[in-house]
């Protein structure tokens, strides 16, 4: 456990206050711009993604349109981020793996129902919704399958609704990072210009942005214990 794990959440501001010390005042001022565009409301499931490059195209999507969790479904394929595709990206992300049991693709999709989340299954096979008329007035999980079979029957039985991109073209299917881009951009700029509360509470602004301060600051382990120490007098 790391040292910051067992702080309340006005010893957690406290302690954001004291780390800012160690970053320059303009990557602090880009964390604090950055925060305020995060977002749980829309999250992204990867479901046995055998293709690295393909999913880290999806999390350097997520971060660039303020997606904050993405939950990786590890069954038979084992992902692993290829950093010159996610370009640092999944740094900024909190990333989440189901691999523990015989059928993750239940577990990680049991666990976003019970987290209240719609779960959107990307289809180009099914009617269903598109970008423009997805309703985002609940939480959405957005769930993409490999890039050959698509998902799985698992995957789909459990979804709520399903998604396609119209196309006019002779390919019946786009690669699943172009998908993800399409979709995530124009589900993220609705879920902005709507009503709906998709913004991250103050709780959570504070847990990601002391993870984000964790990561950009050499020895924060030895910096963060000598911090517990000197309040702990």
């Amino acid at each position: 456990m790391h040292p910051a794990d067992a702080l309340n959440h006005a010893d957690t501001k406290d302690l954001i206050a004291f780390l800012k010390q160690f970053v320059t005042e303009e990557r602090f001022q880009k964390f604090q711009e950055t925060i305020r565009f995060r977002t749980r409301h829309i999250t992204i499931a990867l479901e046995d993604i055998f293709q690295s490059h393909n999913a880290s195209a999806v999390l350097r999507t997520c971060d660039c349109f303020g997606i904050q969790d993405v939950h990786i479904i590890e069954n038979r394929n084992k992902y692993e981020v290829n950093p010159d595709v996610a370009l640092g990206a999944s740094k900024w992300l909190t990333l989440m793996k189901y691999n523990g049991t015989g059928n993750n693709t239940v577990a990680c999709l049991t666990h976003l129902k019970k987290q209240g989340y719609r779960l959107v299954a990307t289809t180009p096979h099914k009617n269903g919704f598109i970008p423009e008329t997805l309703p985002l007035d609940h939480k959405t999980a957005l769930i993409f399958g490999t890039e050959l079979a698509g998902l799985t029957s698992a995957a789909q039985d459990l979804a709520d609704d399903c998604i396609r991109i119209p196309m006019v073209g002779f390919t019946e299917s786009l690669n699943i990072s172009v998908s993800a881009a399409i979709l995530i951009q124009n589900l993220t700029n609705r879920m902005r210009a709507s009503s709906f509360p998709w913004q991250l509470t103050e709780q959570e602004k504070d847990q990601i942005m002391l993870v984000w301060l964790k990561q950009s600051i050499k020895k924060s382990e030895m910096i963060i214990k000598g911090f517990q120490s000197s309040i702990n007098r």
